[in-house]
């Protein structure tokens, strides 16, 4: 978006003719009015605008949740307000005027990022919904085993019988479709599970 017309009509010839899908907004307001966070898309904005500039657009978009990747057009020059929109959540910038191979370069980088991080998210979704079939002590059983305890701490950390223990294991591995420990754990992993304390 940006609110200086022929600039938003030549970025968006120069997109629509390499094979991109471009929708255009004069100023942030809008843009925000008529967001649909569930439509995938990278976004190209300029920071220097009327009404609601840039940084707050970013800020905005943040408090939403919507994280998609988002390229900033900064005026020649304007170096800190660059940096403040790549504080602000955007994965590049570009400065004006600017290069046709440039700004391609920048959105299709946008673009593989957006891939990566649906992709991600498609993981995650598919291992919460095998953990979601596993009885509450065979959770229980998996958390431990991602912390990287053996069959017999874990009978001793949960007042049971180590055989109870290979047992829980064995449904839940079972359950996740894990053919090895390091399968069933890695589906852990994507679900989020024992990665809280890393963060």
């Amino acid at each position: 978006m940006d609110d200086d017309e022929a600039i938003r009509h030549s970025a968006s010839f120069m997109l629509r003719h390499a094979g991109f899908t471009v929708r255009t907004y004069r100023d942030g307001v809008h843009f925000l009015d008529e967001l649909d966070p569930a439509q995938a898309g990278c976004i190209l904005l300029d920071v220097r605008m009327p009404v609601l500039d840039g940084i707050a657009v970013l800020g905005a978009l943040s408090e939403r949740g919507i994280d998609m990747p988002v390229v900033v057009l900064t005026g020649h020059g304007d170096v800190s307000v660059a940096v403040d929109a790549m504080k602000a959540g955007a994965i590049d910038f570009i400065e004006k005027p600017y290069e046709k191979q440039v700004l391609l370069e920048a959105i299709n980088a946008a673009f593989d990022r957006l891939d990566d991080t649906v992709a991600q998210r498609t993981r995650e979704t598919k291992a919460r919904a095998l953990l979601a079939v596993l009885t509450p002590r065979e959770r229980d059983v998996l958390e431990r085993l991602v912390e990287g305890m053996t069959n017999k701490t874990i009978a001793a950390d949960l007042s049971i019988s180590a055989r109870t223990v290979e047992i829980h294991r064995g449904h839940l591995m079972e359950k996740l479709g894990a053919d090895s420990l390091s399968a069933a754990l890695k589906t852990a992993f994507q679900a989020g599970i024992g990665l809280e304390d890393h963060k």
